[in-house]
């Protein structure tokens, strides 16, 4: 059930402002009603300030005279419309304990995928083009010891942005084939 934002100033606002029943109090706020009477009798929240639903939009005026007419109905929330979520793009922070794993995480996409760009890569991985080119030429300060190990086990990426990454560059790859082979 949805709760009302700060369920027990809102009870405060309710009883020293309206004349709604404990259990309607009660369950609007989703609470016991011997709470809400002991609100209203100071035993409990003495210093809470009242939080008025209606200016937060959490209630409608007209539902709330509505409840105060009738003592059996029920104030209903108003829920706000869903905001579409907007991504925004930050920086993907590495751990140090996986930076070392970043040139493995390369050369398993170089090995298995080699059709994935570098620039994909890059966003990939959260890498430089140097990094990838120097993993390539075997000219990279470890490269004895890098082997080539999948980036979703080592937790560099997820198999989704991996797969998408795959699917971008096979899909780049066929529509210039045709164009080369004409």
């Amino acid at each position: 059930m949805a709760r009302p934002l700060m369920p027990k100033a809102t009870a405060v606002w309710l009883i020293d402002n309206t004349t709604l029943t404990f259990e309607q109090i009660a369950a609007f706020c989703d609470m016991h009603a011997l709470e809400v009477q002991a609100i209203a009798d100071g035993e409990v929240a003495k210093d809470i300030v009242g939080l008025n639903p209606i200016e937060n939009g959490q209630v409608d005026a007209e539902d709330l005279k509505r409840c105060e007419a009738d003592p059996n109905a029920r104030l209903k929330l108003v829920v706000p419309p869903e905001l579409p979520v907007t991504k925004q793009r930050q920086t993907r922070y590495t751990p140090v304990s996986k930076r070392a794993d970043k040139p493995d995480a390369i050369a398993w996409v170089l090995r298995h995928h080699p059709e994935v760009s570098d620039a994909q890569l890059c966003k990939l991985l959260g890498t430089t083009k140097a990094t990838i080119r120097a993993v390539r030429e075997h000219t990279h300060w470890n490269a004895a010891n890098i082997k080539p190990r999948d980036p979703v086990l080592l937790g560099l990426c997820k198999q989704g942005d991996l797969n998408a990454a795959i699917a971008k560059a096979e899909a780049e790859a066929a529509r210039h084939a045709p164009a080369a082979e004409a």
